[in-house]
């Protein structure tokens, strides 16, 4: 199914679980006589023939009876409940569906994102590196590390390593010249740029 696709049900099964939820709630007692065809096309805005469909389903399902001349009668109030009931429970499944769907398509969208934002720090780092000798090193905060939940600053994470921190990935989003106060949190992919020697000392210092 394409990303775009809407999921809906037809129109006639539409005006058809109306009806019979109006039965289900008792506006229309058992025995009463409700629209014509023509008069449920007219109130719903659609054509005869979807009106049509829909009393159709209605009579199937034993809920309503067409008598030629004397219109729609209410049959079964039982059986609108459960009519109504199964068709919810499908709406509900259908909305699971495209909540999931919408969920996928904003973490593609986020995911791109990130990619587009470390495509321009990497760019941005070759731009420059006439200018400045040191390219980003990368590294994973995991739990094992004594300093998870606290920050560069508390951890005197640069008088420690001598590396400044040029940014950190969590989750889908790039956190760009974070400063200072940015928290190890675990999972995290901190970014930082130093002289040669600068990616064992803070290997070392995160993980003694």
């Amino acid at each position: 199914m394409d990303k775009g696709v809407r999921i809906t049900n037809p129109r006639y099964q539409q005006i058809a679980a109306d009806v019979a939820s109006k039965i289900a709630s008792k506006y229309y007692p058992v025995g009463e006589k409700i629209y014509a065809r023509s008069s449920i096309a007219s109130q719903y805005g659609v054509s005869p023939e979807t009106a049509r469909r829909a009393i159709c389903v209605l009579t199937d399902l034993g809920i309503v009876e067409t008598e030629i001349g004397n219109g729609v009668i209410i049959k079964s109030y039982e059986k609108a409940v459960d009519f109504v009931r199964h068709y919810h429970e499908i709406q509900t499944v259908n909305n699971l569906k495209k909540d999931i769907q919408d969920s996928m398509e904003r973490q593609s969208r986020e995911l791109q994102f990130f990619n587009d934002c470390l495509s321009k720090l990497i760019e941005k780092t070759d731009r420059f590196r006439s200018i400045n000798p040191f390219t980003p090193f990368e590294i994973e905060i995991t739990q094992d590390t004594p300093y998870l939940n606290r920050t560069a600053s508390e951890t005197n994470f640069w008088h420690t390593t001598t590396a400044t921190i040029v940014a950190i990935k969590r989750e889908t989003k790039l956190l760009l010249s974070p400063g200072p106060y940015a928290i190890f949190l675990k999972g995290d992919i901190v970014y930082f740029i130093g002289d040669e020697n600068c990616f064992e000392r803070v290997r070392k210092f995160l993980y003694p």
